[in-house]
């Protein structure tokens, strides 16, 4: 017995006196509980501080089914009387399924067992946690999360994206920035018994949660919610495919507005078509057609071939290279300036003034202009387009790519090429972030990327001159906002079939600029397969309702200047 109680007296003092240390560590370890203190996703805001996706405060409410059985009765603080009283556990509990508004039976169910952890349920708003935490039922907790909301539903919807249930960025700028929105988590640690009960004396450590940034893009909600309904209406209208509208600012490259039709619903994604989930804007690519004319002008004017002004016998078919080609409307052999040629969109005349180019030099210009390029917008699955390297063209597309075929590239690509125009030849890469804000209120406000130099100023008001004659000198006389100077090129092309195999119909376009003095914003517009005869569409009248909108929101002064009227025909 002596020896038998030294050796427990020995083990004792090794335990208390030399590894004493280890022995707490380990207790305190097993006592030790590390909980999630979640940050809160920063929102998505419009130009003008409009919320586009938030994140809200909800709770689950949770129950210890083990520590809730503990308490066959408790007391609990009547506020209303002012005094304790005794209540049972089955009282506790259908006082909870008051306030929920759930069965008794259910709530009962779920608050009975031998789980440290269940829930009761799921999602309810913080005035309900208050009313639950206030009855103080033994064994029941709450637990905070985090909710996405889209408070504008489908406006913007591929631009701003959506999140999974892991909480993290799936689409549009909700992917693109989601680092920046997501913030950091904190945590706090403390101790707790067997029964889950934070022991009250030992110590908690809480790191705090540091919340996502505010992202604020350049869209403006107004504008966006006018451009989608004005899409909608286009692709109804001509039981198109889809339709995609885009106006930017023209000196900054600030994006306005990124309207696709059927805009989804980032609020339920899933109730949409998995086409519609991205931005067709940036992924979807068309060949351009007679927007792309200008690209044409552009290189023969800047290579000091030919001016608006000059002559071009223009025969009624013209055959070059063994190609023959003809143009949308019957005419005879007509003395054109190329500023005739523009207004009235003559495949042969461009032919003519393009074919002075070498292939190469079509292909650089093409490529200067952003063509077969991504443009670099701060958006997920964006298209470089197609541009094929000069050599592999064929005998024929080495002279339709003067006139937007042969070549494919996205809504937003063409947009920008008109951006060049319009910003006196200084192509800039689209801006859709304004700045950032983080919990701290510091602003990051995101610099404009540098220009590149396309064409000079001169060229690019030769250009412009051209495009406002498509307004005054053509055939085409739907583009008309009172009071302001206007300018544009439409565009026709062939859709190839979706199964790769020859073509299913054609591709509409129009793209514009104003004031034509100074142009500030550019709107451009597609429609992909309109159904009908391809004389019978056209987006001129959309384009006026848009780019109006555009200006009286911005509070541009009308012209004071009369347009431009460059001759067609020469003597």
């Amino acid at each position: 017995m002596v020896v038998f109680l030294l050796v427990i007296a020995g083990k004792l003092v090794m335990i208390q006196g030399m590894d004493v240390g280890k022995m707490a560590e380990a207790a305190e370890s097993q006592r030790t509980v590390v909980q999630q203190l979640p940050a809160v996703r920063g929102k998505i805001v419009d130009a003008n501080g409009k919320v586009l996706a938030e994140s809200i405060l909800r709770y689950d409410i949770t129950v210890s089914q083990v520590n809730s059985a503990l308490y066959p009765q408790y007391k609990h603080y009547n506020a209303d009387s002012g005094t304790m009283v005794t209540l049972t556990r089955d009282e506790g509990l259908q006082q909870l399924a008051t306030v929920l508004g759930l069965p008794f039976a259910k709530v009962k169910k779920n608050a009975t067992g031998t789980k440290v952890f269940n829930y009761i349920v799921r999602d309810v708003s913080p005035a309900v946690e208050g009313k639950v935490a206030a009855l103080g039922v033994p064994g029941i907790y709450s637990q905070p999360q985090t909710k996405r909301v889209y408070p504008m539903g489908s406006v913007g919807g591929p631009i701003v994206g959506f999140v999974g249930a892991d909480g993290n960025g799936l689409a549009g700028i909700e992917q693109t920035m989601n680092a920046k929105l997501n913030g950091t988590n904190g945590s706090r640690t403390y101790q707790a018994g067997k029964n889950g009960i934070i022991i009250p004396t030992a110590p908690v450590k809480t790191s705090p949660a540091v919340d996502g940034q505010t992202v604020k893009l350049t869209i403006n909600e107004d504008i966006q919610y006018y451009a989608q309904q004005a899409a909608q209406q286009q692709k109804e209208q001509y039981s198109a495919d889809w339709a995609s509208i885009t106006v930017l600012e023209a000196k900054t490259g600030k994006v306005i507005a990124i309207a696709d039709s059927d805009s989804y619903d980032p609020n339920n994604p899933g109730a949409s078509k998995t086409a519609d989930v991205g931005s067709r804007t940036v992924s979807s690519v068309v060949e351009p057609g007679s927007t792309e004319k200008i690209v044409t002008t552009s290189g023969v004017m800047e290579k000091g071939l030919y001016n608006p002004m000059s002559h071009f016998l223009v025969p009624p078919s013209l055959t070059i290279g063994g190609q023959t080609f003809d143009d949308a409307f019957v005419h005879g052999t007509e003395k054109r300036t190329l500023a005739g040629i523009i207004a009235d969109s003559m495949n042969t005349g461009t032919v003519m003034a393009g074919s002075q180019m070498t292939k190469q030099e079509r292909y650089d210009w093409l490529h200067k202009f952003g063509v077969g390029q991504k443009t670099g917008i701060d958006l997920p699955g964006e298209s470089p387009g197609i541009l094929a390297p000069w050599q592999q063209w064929d005998g024929r597309q080495e002279y339709t790519v003067l006139f937007g075929q042969g070549v494919a590239q996205t809504p937003l690509q063409s947009a920008f090429i008109y951006q060049t125009v319009a910003n006196d030849g200084m192509r800039l890469k689209p801006q859709i972030i304004d700045s950032t804000t983080s919990a701290d209120g510091t602003v990051d406000t995101v610099k404009q990327a540098p220009g590149i130099r396309v064409i000079t100023p001169k060229t690019a008001a030769e250009d412009r001159l051209m495009l406002e004659g498509v307004a005054t000198m053509s055939h085409y006389n739907a583009i008309n906002i009172p009071g302001y100077r206007v300018g544009g090129k439409t565009g026709t092309s062939e859709a190839p079939a979706d199964n790769g195999v020859g073509f299913d119909g054609y591709t509409s376009s129009f793209i514009g600029m104003a004031p034509m003095e100074d142009p500030q914003y550019v709107v451009a517009i597609t429609v992909q397969r309109p159904k009908g005869s391809i004389y019978g569409v056209t987006q001129g009248a959309t384009f006026n309702q848009v780019m109006g909108q555009v200006l009286r929101t911005y509070n541009v002064p009308p012209s004071t200047t009369p347009p431009a009227m460059p001759p067609k025909f020469y003597k």
